[in-house]
């Protein structure tokens, strides 16, 4: 998800419906290193469940600690999130981050000493995770679970291996290594995004290939994760022979084959609605609020809309009331399960501080295995 300028939106309703939602769905951003009015206002709103952190947010451990608090005291229950893998995407590399390798690094160790790679990708894991909840972070939408197929430059690196046995393996460890340090993990992109060469942050991939194949490659770590996975992205891709709809907007693939075929219990998080791939529905370009209404229909828990808190974050608030009105109004409703998904995401013990992980052992040790 990277930085696109904001797009125009329709003014802020007069008035606003009274219906109080029983669900959170929409995750959101802020502009600068710290709240203004306009976050904290939206933090409140009724339908904000999550928050997504950027580069731009990041000044130092100390900017980052404070914010993350400042969060907590409105929302407490808001869930704090970052893009944060390793390699080219890792939004905190300065002040005593550790930079962490590409995904790939793992998947070529795997080729010479495959459980050393196993064992570096928990410490990975946990390195990637401690660092973060000792800033007060709650999750990071890893592990990517593409296939690296060598045609997708978006992809790339990022992706472990080919091999969706060794995919398979080695997010395992990873989410292990995340689940030690208290932190609760992301598969992305289902059923996969590692076939086609378009980027969906600027139009929309299209992948030919038929359901069968899908199903016996890319999409199989997700079948062979089903019982671990805390959460799952799906991919701004169109997989004609199965969906005239992205995955995110379709209930073929995430209520028919994620749920019920291949059996995931998890949280659903559309992925960036800003996105390009995410901006034509049917052939149609539609609004943040009725993207938003769509990938909630279809099956996803959460929705995101990234970048668009800059200058006066009017798409923003467009996203909030409008989805609000349309919930008022009977346009979606959200599976009865999805609050208790969201709730799931968080974080189920204290963090270590900064100073308490820099002695503790556990954290030291997984330092000395990565690769």
């Amino acid at each position: 998800m990277k930085k696109t300028r904001s797009a125009k939106a329709s003014p802020r309703p007069t008035s606003m419906p009274t219906l109080p939602s029983a669900h959170a769905p929409i995750v959101l951003d802020i502009e600068g290193v710290q709240l203004d009015a306009d976050d904290r206002r939206r933090l409140r709103h009724p339908l904000t469940g999550g928050l997504i952190l950027f580069g731009r947010n990041w000044q130092d451990r100390h900017q980052l600690t404070e914010l993350t608090a400042e969060i907590k005291s409105i929302r407490p229950d808001v869930l704090v999130c970052v893009d944060h893998e390793g390699g080219r995407v890792q939004r905190f590399r300065t002040d005593g981050f550790t930079h962490l390798p590409p995904m790939r690094v793992l998947g070529d160790q795997w080729m010479r000493d495959p459980l050393g790679a196993t064992d570096a990708a928990t410490a990975t894991g946990f390195v990637l995770a401690a660092e973060l909840r000792a800033c007060g972070v709650d999750l990071s939408f890893t592990p990517v679970l593409d296939l690296d197929f060598g045609s997708s430059g978006v992809i790339g690196d990022r992706a472990f291996h080919r091999d969706p046995r060794v995919v398979t393996l080695l997010a395992k460890s990873l989410m292990q290594g995340l689940l030690q340090a208290g932190m609760a993990h992301c598969g992305k992109h289902f059923p996969g995004h590692g076939h086609v060469r378009a980027d969906s942050h600027a139009e929309i991939p299209i992948d030919k290939r038929s359901l069968k194949t899908i199903l016996a490659d890319d999409a199989r770590p997700y079948e062979w994760l089903s019982t671990s996975l805390a959460s799952v992205m799906p991919a701004h891709v169109v997989y004609p022979k199965v969906d005239a709809n992205p995955a995110g907007f379709s209930p073929r693939w995430l209520k028919e084959i994620l749920r019920q075929e291949l059996g995931f219990t998890g949280a659903v998080f559309s992925d960036d609605l800003s996105m390009a791939g995410a901006r034509r529905i049917a052939g149609v370009e539609v609004s943040y609020t009725d993207a938003a209404e769509v990938a909630l229909n279809a099956g996803c828990d959460l929705v995101l809309l990234c970048n668009q808190s800059v200058d006066g974050g009017a798409a923003v608030d467009a996203l909030l009331d409008g989805l609000l009105v349309s919930q008022s109004q009977g346009h979606w409703q959200a599976d009865e399960d999805s609050e208790q998904r969201r709730l799931a995401l968080l974080p189920q013990t204290a963090p270590r501080t900064w100073d308490e992980l820099m002695h503790d052992p556990v954290y030291q040790r997984a330092l000395e295995r990565l690769p």
